[in-house]
């Protein structure tokens, strides 16, 4: 990820945000981070690399249209679209169902909010458009939070600088395990979401 930001810049940048928005773990925040330490020019010893500015704005649109993107699918997709790909996204009615309440209790303000909160941040586009939430609100919401989101992650990285190689090196043991740790966990992850659809369809054949 470091070289592929390194090389293409913005539009790496915009292309992790987009897919992370859409639920596809990439490790946007780490991209993110990354991207300002790049700006700070510490890191290449080059101030004309990335601009924090630009990669603030970017990382912003991106995210915000990976959101969009998600939106649309609940909106135009909805619980049709479970019915047809649900075994390939690894989702069920009760996933839903429990998205929608979830969404019933907060209200609108939980697409504000939770864009502040891992992994809910990456359903809450579609349950958002599964809501028929406007779009005008929608978008209001999202680029609200989607900008602080991105702004601070950005800034996080570029206050770092120079930092940022003595943190890796620091940590690169730690890393390796913590990598080896989420290997697993999303293993299990995925066993068990395979099982819940299998066994939906299972109950519900038609």
């Amino acid at each position: 990820m470091e070289h592929f930001l390194a090389t293409w810049g913005y539009l790496a940048l915009f292309i992790i945000t987009t897919l992370s928005a859409l639920g596809i773990p990439v490790g946007s925040e780490l991209a993110m981070a990354y991207a300002g330490a790049l700006a700070s020019g510490h890191l290449t010893g080059r101030h004309d690399h990335l601009d924090i500015v630009l990669v603030a704005i970017v990382a912003s649109i991106g995210d915000v249209a990976g959101s969009s993107i998600g939106y649309a699918i609940g909106r135009f997709g909805g619980r049709a679209l479970v019915d047809r790909v649900g075994k390939y996204l690894l989702l069920t009615h009760k996933d839903l169902d429990r998205a929608e309440a979830w969404f019933d209790r907060f209200g609108e303000s939980a697409v504000l909010f939770g864009r502040f909160i891992p992994l809910v941040r990456s359903f809450v586009s579609v349950v958002a458009g599964v809501a028929e939430m406007t779009l005008a609100k929608f978008l209001l919401f999202t680029t609200i939070a989607c900008s602080i989101w991105c702004v601070g992650l950005t800034l996080m990285g570029y206050a770092l600088g120079a930092s940022w190689s003595k943190l890796l090196n620091d940590f690169k043991d730690a890393g390796y395990v913590a990598t080896a740790v989420a290997v697993v966990i999303v293993a299990v992850f995925f066993a068990h979401r395979l099982r819940a659809v299998r066994a939906e369809r299972s109950a519900h054949p038609s």
